[in-house]
């Protein structure tokens, strides 16, 4: 899994980040949408992660909101899907995009629309900053899997998914190792969990 997340030679970083980026948000709103009917107001009244972590959303005014999971996890996907879309930060080239539909997170993502997969060509211009902003992307990634484990991880092993969920989140916190995109305090919560599937990985 390691080779999965080591920059190609003769790519550029930051079309890297930013095609992973993509592929994270499909497979973790796809994986989400499958726990929907678990992840309600009344069931998760807070975005909690491990131990007695709250997860509190920040607006574009600075206001700190404390809300429930759902809608933490809602103003999260909605957030990165602007990102996604907007051309000014992950440039594509106009008129060679290939098309796939996310109707994900129908329960928890009320305001989610489907989005094109962007395809990004060399010679794209990122802006500047735009590592800060991939960071805060992937620590919304992290913590929505983490919310998971913490609140319904029971469900997902009814499910059966157990397996897709470890193995999506080796993968992401491989990643985000690799390129240095969460800081140790944001991750050690979840340490053992981390250390463990990365020996399997």
């Amino acid at each position: 899994m390691v080779a999965l997340t080591v920059l190609p030679p003769g790519v550029d970083q930051a079309e890297w980040l930013a095609s992973n980026t993509v592929a994270f948000f499909k497979h973790i709103n796809l994986f989400s949408s499958a726990l929907s009917e678990f992840c309600t107001p009344s069931t998760c009244p807070t975005a909690c992660g491990p131990g007695d972590t709250v997860y509190v959303w920040t607006d574009d005014h600075g206001r700190k909101l404390k809300c429930s999971a759902p809608l933490y996890f809602d103003y999260a996907m909605s957030y990165i899907q602007e990102l996604l879309t907007d051309e000014e930060v992950f440039p594509t080239k106009a008129g060679k995009k290939q098309l796939f539909m996310l109707n994900s997170c129908p329960s928890t993502c009320p305001n989610f629309k489907p989005v094109s997969f962007i395809n990004f060509f060399p010679g794209s211009v990122f802006p500047t900053g735009f590592v800060f902003l991939v960071q805060k992307v992937f620590l919304l990634f992290f913590r929505t899997l983490a919310h998971i484990y913490c609140s319904h991880y029971r469900e997902t092993l009814a499910l059966g998914l157990h397996p897709h969920l470890n193995t999506l989140f080796a993968h992401l916190t491989l990643f985000c190792q690799q390129h240095s995109l969460l800081d140790p305090e944001d991750t050690e919560p979840m340490q053992d969990l981390i250390t463990a599937l990365g020996q399997q990985a």
